[in-house]
């Protein structure tokens, strides 16, 4: 194939995106649901007769890069048996999907018989039936509980639709009105996307527009492996954990990753990765793999587009029937904690070799809270799907941004309009604020999360809640500070009601006047707090960031009246706040320094009883072992006499993760 000229194919690369990029006007404009038409929980892609996705635009990451394996599972389903004017509807996280609630349609483009693009639509519902409204539970046993699961079907067939699938369809989910209004718009942007390819290829001809996206494909691989190239090979391993509360107590569950580079191929094994359990941390095999390619895409490569190129050099190994690769029935709701959990682990491990390119952790959950019922209004039913973002890691440059999506999530709404909610829905939103002290202290502080208070003024709802990183936070980088864990509460009669399991209920009853405190976490630090400037300290308390007492504590500056800083007070604090660590010396040991628990393995921490005492430190209490040029270990502490004072003994894998070496100085702080 002659190489088309550089403008040619950059037009055509253009034509393309401006196609997808019609395709959301669609959407944005004609779908019923607020989640949809104000949020933007929604997203647009073009795919080739392979499955890869050759063209997106602002669109969620987490939605478009797992969609290959939709489109891989529809036409496994189909093969030849596709034929113009047939659209595909499927939801089915073991067949490529996410979460039930991300419902895709695939319409299948033909030119003389010959089927060469496949126009996608990934829109979040607002509800697909399941245990309570929203679908979304912290409660879900099994996926049964989670709604409706439609296989890859043909929705439409020669172009009429198939009445007793959608009736079917619609009569198993919550506010069906709204459903069949957001399919109608996804259908809309598929025929708008034919519309635009038939005008592209009888411009440019058909051959042309093929060669084009091949040479898109291949020249975003070729970035790519130079970019991986550029690393030193090596394996980097990480680790971190899953949130689960069998009986009330935190279970948590290990995510590891070890990254091989050879070249410029790489590697992301999750072999050792905890086995799937009937609880909603579990997600798929699409979900796990993409979050590794969206992580690598953002760190590496994020000035060009997005396309399936750029992830051809990178191999995902993830065992079946664990956390990270679920097999039924098991609950799969929670893709968003696991995708945000493997960007995590990816940037611990890329933290070991390219620190300045990465951030501190984001804020670790998608958020899902739901509150459902009947309107008073009008007598039907409602579902609000509310998430209140949070804050992203701080980096080598600047601050985390505050209450602001992640790179998992494209141009996704992350405040969603007072006046839209209190228009269509029984509520009444009291405040949304910005959580001072929620981002992770740093040389370059986390982003801010985001407290919203929602009052219900109807008589009646449930609220359910689907989260992760309520007890483990979003943590820190180089010495940077965790941020806050995320939350939520009920404020009834002047009192507040927690929840015995944070981040996982379901079908909580509400009632009126009850007002729903949404928390969402803060973003890690970046940087040892004590040496960020003390005019940014100063500003940061100036604007409500941060309080008097984080001020003095986490960033050792002592001001007085009228902000006026004390220059010699701060720099005597800082040395002083500096002596209090606890730094202990690394001792070599090939002990296994995990505890093994009925479904979990977690690291723990040995000290000397007396080195515990000294740090305020309790037996199970989860600590933090940080090293100036590394992403932290998580590790649960174990007193034990054995263990010199003055010594923490670290495993092989412990002492890679943090670039230590027998003898090196430790510094172990509380979570």
């Amino acid at each position: 194939m002659t190489p088309l000229d550089p403008i040619t194919l950059e037009i055509l690369t253009e034509v393309l995106i401006s196609i997808v990029r019609e395709m959301r006007a669609t959407v944005f404009r004609t779908a019923r649901s607020v989640a949809i038409y104000e949020a933007k929980d929604f997203s647009c892609g073009l795919f080739d007769h392979t499955s890869e996705v050759v063209a997106q635009s602002e669109d969620i990451g987490a939605h478009v890069v797992p969609l290959p394996w939709s489109v891989r599972s529809a036409m496994a389903e189909f093969g030849s048996d596709l034929a113009p004017g047939d659209v595909i509807l499927l939801n089915d996280p073991y067949r490529g999907g996410t979460h039930l609630n991300d419902v895709t349609l695939i319409y299948p483009v033909f030119e003389d018989g010959r089927l060469i693009l496949f126009p996608a639509v990934r829109e979040h519902w607002a509800d697909v039936g399941g245990m309570v409204p929203g679908s979304l539970s912290g409660e879900a046993t099994e996926i049964y509980q989670e709604g409706m699961r439609i296989p890859p079907i043909k929705i439409v067939e020669r172009g009429t639709l198939n009445r007793a699938a959608m009736a079917l369809i619609l009569s198993n989910m919550r506010v069906p009105d709204e459903r069949e209004g957001d399919f109608h718009a996804g259908l809309a942007a598929c025929k708008t996307a034919e519309r635009r390819i038939r005008e592209s290829v009888a411009r440019y001809g058909l051959p042309t527009l093929l060669a084009a996206i091949r040479q898109n494909l291949d020249r975003s691989e070729a970035r790519m492996r130079a970019q991986i190239a550029a690393l030193p090979d090596g394996e980097y391993y990480y680790e971190d954990y899953l949130e689960t509360f069998p009986g009330g107590r935190l279970e948590p569950l290990l995510l590891p990753l070890r990254l091989t580079i050879r070249g410029a191929d790489l590697v992301a094994d999750f072999t050792g990765a905890s086995p799937q359990v009937p609880v909603p941390v579990n997600s798929t095999l699409a979900v796990s793999a993409a979050s590794v390619f969206i992580a690598l895409k953002s760190i590496l490569d994020p000035a060009a587009p997005l396309n399936q190129g750029s992830f051809r050099p990178i191999s995902v190994i993830a065992p079946e029937g664990t956390i990270v690769n679920v097999t039924a029935p098991a609950p799969a709701g929670s893709h968003g904690e696991i995708r945000k959990r493997v960007i995590a682990v990816t940037v611990g491990a890329l933290a070991q070799i390219v620190p300045g390119l990465v951030a501190g952790d984001l804020f670790r959950t998608s958020f899902h809270n739901l509150v459902g019922g009947v309107h008073p209004r009008t007598g039907k039913q409602f579902v609000h799907y509310e998430w209140a973002s949070g804050g992203n890691g701080a980096f080598a440059e600047d601050d985390g941004p505050s209450a602001m999506a992640s790179i998992d999530w494209g141009d996704l709404n992350t405040v969603q309009p007072t006046e839209v909610l209190e228009t269509r829905f029984p509520l009444r939103v009291e405040w949304s604020a910005l959580a001072p002290d929620s981002g992770g202290a740093g040389r370059q502080r986390g982003g801010l999360s985001m407290q919203r208070g929602i009052r219900l003024v109807g008589p009646e709802a449930t609220y359910s809640v689907l989260a992760d990183g309520a007890v483990l936070p979003a943590f820190g980088i180089l010495g940077g500070g965790s941020g806050i864990p995320v939350g939520s509460h009920v404020i009834r009669d002047g009192g507040e009601l927690r929840f015995p399991t944070p981040g996982k209920v379901g079908g909580f009853r509400l009632v009126k006047d009850d007002v729903l405190v949404l928390q969402s976490a803060g973003g890690g630090g970046y940087g040892d707090p004590l040496e960020r400037p003390v005019e940014r300290v100063v500003g940061d308390l100036r604007d409500g960031y941060i309080s008097p007492a984080a001020c003095r504590e986490r960033y050792g500056v002592v001001v007085r009246d009228g902000l006026e800083v004390d220059s010699a007070a701060t720099a005597s604090l800082r040395r002083e706040l500096a002596a209090r660590r606890l730094w202990l010396t690394v001792t070599a040991t090939d002990d296994t320094l995990y505890l093994r628990g009925a479904v979990s393995r977690r690291r723990i921490c040995r000290l000397n009883p007396d080195d515990a005492q000294r740090a305020g430190l309790a037996d199970g209490a989860i600590v933090e072992l940080v090293a100036a040029r590394a992403a932290p270990l998580r590790a649960w502490l174990v007193a034990d006499a054995d263990v010199a004072a003055g010594r923490v003994p670290l495993d092989p894998l412990g002492r890679r993760v943090l670039g230590v070496a027998a003898g090196a100085p430790l510094h172990i702080r509380p979570l």
